[in-house]
């Protein structure tokens, strides 16, 4: 969703890019979170489902909700308050700022829908029902891209855009209503909705005859399974919010070298987090198997699995790094027409190429760990990086070296280098197929 937001609003103009990205980033910091839940659910779900304990599936499911809200009420309430505090933290240049405050205002009401939504993905995840996440996401993403056009442009300005587009037929999808034109706000409210659909969208599948056995509405409070999964998925939260808050440091470090660059940067992480998709993909198929088969107490197919996930990962993430090496300027075009955002995000992409072989490697192993119960070493190790080696290198190279955005982007580098590299040496131990949840 964050990255239609992106490409829509990159029309708009640089501000109105840079505010958009700098504000999914932000949202982020606390929506991370949500992979800790996930994590959670989908390890005790995915356990359960081995060991033929049905019921304690959907138990998982409740306690991800409940600890969903937990988690999201209070920034929900500390967001909108301070949304102008929080951009003016994280900006310099005062004709950003104003945009990213109303795309932060709206995007903080949709933060206990996407914290929901990760513990439900976590659940259908780990009984094996991945294709109610993929028809969910599908959904959610054709209504946030609908209602964007509408709600960014306006019934004033959508056939403009849509003739920009080379396809002003489209147009006449929202002749059936006036849309004001709201810009950035309009991105947010857009996915705000497309958020809450996901979550009725996912419940609308509870009520499937294949769920049943996993009693997701019969409720039932247990402390120690509660407990059990805070623990489980407490590390990787914190984690995922620390190293996240790491890389709204490297945003303002590339802020501090310029708008133009900050928008460029915000094209370019969108690109990299959709083509990490795969090997999350990859990495969360491999979670779920790791948990079945070491469940069932068959710790040799858990490692097959494991090699499984490891080849598709590099062979899908090798092949899209292989397209940002060789064609960066077409990827780029796509989500931003400007000539300097594509001549300054060439190089930067293809560094993101390159890293893409490492990152398959990394992310595919992190989940592997995750999936068998291991969650504080992998967070540990991804925290440490991020601050010890990302964040000082690319102030060192960006600002101090001069060498401005492509200094920067070089030292993501020595975030997931090295992180790939101590998954694998990790992994190989097999310390992980000894761990009981």
């Amino acid at each position: 969703m964050s990255l239609a937001d992106m490409a829509m609003v990159s029309r708009l103009g640089t501000n109105e890019l840079a505010a958009t990205g700098m504000g999914s980033l932000l949202l982020w910091v606390i929506m991370s979170m949500g992979i800790g839940l996930r994590t959670a659910v989908q390890t005790v779900s995915s356990r359960r489902l081995g060991q033929k304990k049905y019921p304690e599936c959907g138990n998982a499911l409740n306690n991800g909700i409940i600890l969903a809200s937990v988690i999201a009420i209070p920034f929900t309430i500390l967001g909108i308050t301070y949304a102008s505090e929080i951009a003016g933290l994280f900006l310099d240049d005062i004709a950003v700022i104003p945009h990213c405050t109303d795309y932060l205002f709206v995007g903080f009401f949709s933060i206990l829908f996407v914290l929901t939504s990760f513990a439900f993905q976590g659940f259908y995840a780990g009984v094996e029902e991945t294709r109610v996440h993929m028809v969910v996401t599908i959904s959610s993403n054709i209504l946030n891209v609908y209602l964007n056009a509408g709600f960014i442009y306006g019934s004033e300005h959508i056939t403009q855009y849509f003739t920009n587009l080379g396809i002003p037929w489209l147009a006449g999808l929202w002749n059936w209503a006036p849309f004001p034109a709201l810009a950035v706000k309009g991105a947010a409210i857009a996915t705000l909705i497309a958020s809450i659909w996901m979550v009725i969208h996912f419940v609308l599948f509870l009520f499937k005859e294949r769920i049943k056995p996993y009693h997701p509405f019969g409720f039932q409070f247990i402390s120690v399974n509660l407990i059990q999964q805070v623990k489980l998925g407490f590390p990787v939260g914190i984690q995922e919010m620390i190293s996240m808050t790491g890389f709204a440091v490297f945003y303002k470090i590339i802020g501090m070298i310029g708008t133009l660059e900050l928008a460029t940067s915000n094209v370019i992480l969108n690109i990299a987090h959709a083509s990490f998709m795969p090997a999350i993909g990859v990495g969360m198929a491999s979670a779920t198997l790791v948990g079945k088969f070491l469940g069932e107490e068959e710790p040799d197919k858990a490692g097959q699995a494991v090699k499984d996930a490891l080849k598709w990962a590099l062979l899908i993430m090798g092949s899209v790094g292989l397209v940002f090496i060789l064609m960066p300027g077409w990827i780029i075009s796509v989500f931003s027409d400007d000539p300097q955002i594509i001549a300054i995000g060439k190089p930067c992409l293809q560094i993101i190429g390159i890293l893409q072989y490492f990152d398959a490697i990394g992310l595919t192993l992190f989940f592997v760990l995750t999936g068998a119960g291991n969650t504080r070493f992998p967070a540990l190790v991804n925290m440490t990086i991020c601050w010890v080696l990302f964040v000082p290198l690319s102030y060192y190279l960006g600002i101090i070296k001069s060498m401005g955005v492509i200094g920067a982007w070089i030292g993501f580098a020595a975030w997931i280098i090295p992180f790939a590299v101590i998954m694998a040496l990790k992994v190989r131990t097999g310390s992980w197929k000894q761990i009981e949840v």
